[in-house]
């Protein structure tokens, strides 16, 4: 069988695609977002009337395979990662994903995983390397049968909610004022989370806090972790129920890095731990019928966390806790380029003073470093923001702790002082990349995170952010204006 047909046939699926059905009919919805994830993060995906579920949920439906992509061009005007003579994949609706859409009730979302065509001469039917959300499930699975556990994740989603022009561009301002942790700034936001809030429930996000941070209009709202497929989903799922809050108010959900210098960026703090066992449970939102299937309001919990303290200091982690922060840290370098994907993410960096995790170092509640436990049990990767795509950051930070595991690997000491204090005092501190292009130098040189994108993946991720890089060193700015229009004579 190849993997197409073995993914259709997997045990249980069959009574899946029947639990949809019967949601389709009590819930009266008519069409379906049929969406899986490209390179950049990015939604993608098509709309069919739901009377067609089971045929495409056997079948699937066909795309072109510079989907993955974005479909969009390079600087040169060819096709990023595929050509248009290139076949078409086949998407496959995964039924423990669907769910109605709330601000539309007549819509439901389902996501899917990719695979090569059927008639390609070469690998028929195969899992599309290209799909990252795809990827990840192969790896994570991986990942629980080597050894035995499962990483969970919860994600810190920073964003800004900027006011727009009547022609629909940014006026450059946030709706809010640069108070950090302010209730009366939280508050005149409120229409606007609560509507997000709402939605997000209604999609099986179990909202768990929020607050105001220090940058004009923007908001951190969170969610309880879980296992680390089922929270890149809720995070993609998250920035599309945004998007959809800003058009019902008028604003623009911007989860652009850094849209204004002097002032903190919008980060996306990855927290993470790695468990043995636990029990899965279902929110069942009280009373009400639930608007999607029980999988998608289901969270795994309890078990055994494997980075809880093993001896009397409750500042370091467990045996396989420090191993794989010696795998993270070993791979910060390349794994910067995953997570902060973009030119504009490296404003962050540069932009110092404003809590940007710099350099490649570790420590118990230190924010200064680019890794840092941030509670007995768990550890924050701090290099990631509001731009990345969290299945490729996913499956780069499973292959870095396999190797931390798999070769017992054992970090340097952990650092207490201020970073900034240390330098002064003599310690010998290595910088992140600090732009695009050298961190993109770093993922080339590191085979273990290469190997987080297989075949297709790392020449699709590669092609567009090279060429990324190439367009805006070939691009004339304003700072370039500003800079140099007056020089001479």
């Amino acid at each position: 069988m190849t993997d197409l047909e073995k993914h259709v046939n997997q045990p249980g699926r069959a009574k899946l695609v029947k639990k949809v059905r019967e949601k389709i009919n009590e819930l009266g919805i008519t069409y379906i977002y049929y969406q899986f994830i490209s390179v950049t993060g990015r939604v993608v995906g098509k709309g069919i009337p739901a009377d067609h579920w089971e045929r495409t949920a056997e079948k699937g439906f066909q795309l072109v395979y510079g989907a993955t992509a974005n479909l969009f061009l390079d600087r040169h005007n060819n096709y990023i990662g595929y050509g248009p003579e290139a076949m078409e994949l086949v998407g496959i609706p995964d039924p423990e994903t669907f769910v109605q859409l709330p601000w539309d009730k007549r819509v439901g979302r389902v996501f899917v995983t990719c695979f090569r065509n059927r008639e390609e001469r070469k690998n028929p039917g195969g899992h599309l390397t290209s799909d990252c959300r795809g990827n990840l499930r192969i790896f994570m699975n991986e990942f629980k049968k080597k050894h035995g556990l499962e990483l969970r994740v919860g994600t810190e989603p920073e964003m800004m909610w900027l006011t727009k022009n009547p022609d629909g561009t940014p006026t450059g301002q946030g709706f809010s004022k640069p108070f950090c942790y302010h209730i009366d700034q939280f508050e005149s936001l409120r229409p606007v989370f609560m509507k997000v809030i709402e939605y997000a429930k209604a999609m099986g996000l179990d909202m768990i806090q929020g607050d105001h941070e220090d940058a004009p209009g923007q908001l951190e709202l969170n969610w309880t972790f879980d296992n680390v497929l089922r929270n890149a989903d809720r995070l993609s799922t998250y920035r599309q129920i945004c998007a959809q809050v800003a058009r019902e108010h008028n604003l623009i959900a911007c989860f652009m890095t850094k849209p204004f210098m002097g002032v903190s960026a919008s980060g996306c703090h990855t927290n993470m731990s790695l468990w043995k066992g636990g029990k899965v449970s279902v929110n069942k939102l009280g009373n009400k019928k639930l608007p999607g299937v029980e999988e998608v309001f289901s969270y795994v919990s309890g078990g055994t966390n494997t980075f809880m303290p093993d001896t009397k200091d409750m500042q370091l982690p467990g045996k396989i806790g420090l191993q794989s922060i010696a795998g993270i840290m070993k791979h910060l370098p390349a794994l910067t380029a995953i997570g902060s994907s973009t030119v504009n993410s490296y404003r962050r960096l540069w932009d110092q003073g404003f809590w940007a995790p710099v350099y490649a170092d570790w420590g118990y509640q230190n924010r200064t470093c680019g890794l840092r436990v941030s509670a007995p049990g768990r550890f924050e990767y701090r290099s990631v923001d509001s731009m990345h795509n969290p299945y490729l950051l996913g499956a780069a930070l499973l292959k870095a702790c396999d190797e931390g595991i798999s070769k017992k690997m054992k970090p340097a000491k952990p650092e207490s002082r201020n970073i900034y204090e240390a330098q002064k005092a003599g310690k010998d501190v290595k910088k992140l990349p600090l732009s695009l292009g050298e961190a993109l130098d770093r993922l080339a040189e590191d085979e273990v995170i290469k190997s987080s994108m297989p075949d297709e993946m790392y020449k699709v991720f590669n092609w567009y952010k090279r060429d990324e890089w190439e367009k805006f060193l070939g691009a004339t700015t304003q700072w370039d204006l500003d800079t140099y229009l007056d020089c001479l004579p």
